[in-house]
C-alpha cells in the first residue's frame, strides 16, 4: 500500500494549488481517503476527506468554501483544490486512507490506517 503526494510549493498569499495523491496497492472504491496538514508548532489536523464508496465529503471549517476533495477513479487518486491560499494555510500535507471504513467524517477525526510521505505548501508573499 502506497499514497504519493505531489504538488506542494510556494503560493503567494490569495494564490491556488492543487495537490495529488495517487493510490497504490488497493482500489479507490471503497476506502476513505483524504488530506491531514500539520503546521509547524500544531498538532496534526484532518483537512478533507472523503469516501470512495459514496463520495461523501467531509471538510475542515477552517478551510470550508476555499479547499475542495475530488477524486478520479480510472487513475486510482484523489485531489485536493486550495482557492484563497492564507498564510496559515502553511504546512505539510499528508495524503491518508483508512482501508477499513469508508467515512469520510471518521477519516478526519479519528485518523487513518495508512499515511503517505508529506508535500509542503508555503504561503508566503
Amino acid at each position: 500500500v502506497q499514497l504519493q503526494a505531489s504538488g506542494g510549493g510556494l503560493v503567494q498569499p490569495g494564490g491556488s494549488l492543487r495537490l495529488s495523491c495517487k493510490a497504490s496497492g488497493f482500489t479507490l472504491n471503497f476506502p476513505a481517503i483524504g488530506w491531514f496538514r500539520q503546521a509547524p508548532g500544531k498538532e496534526r489536523e484532518g483537512v478533507s476527506c472523503l469516501s470512495s464508496w459514496n463520495d461523501i465529503t467531509y471538510t475542515a471549517d477552517s478551510v470550508k468554501d476555499r479547499f475542495a476533495i475530488s477524486r478520479d477513479a480510472s487513475a486510482n487518486s484523489v485531489y485536493l483544490e486550495m482557492n484563497n491560499l492564507r498564510p496559515d494555510d502553511t504546512a505539510i500535507y499528508y495524503c491518508a486512507a483508512h482501508l477499513s471504513h469508508s467515512s469520510s467524517y471518521a477519516l478526519c477525526h479519528d485518523g487513518p490506517t495508512e499515511w503517505g510521505r508529506g508535500t509542503l505548501v508555503t504561503v508566503s508573499s
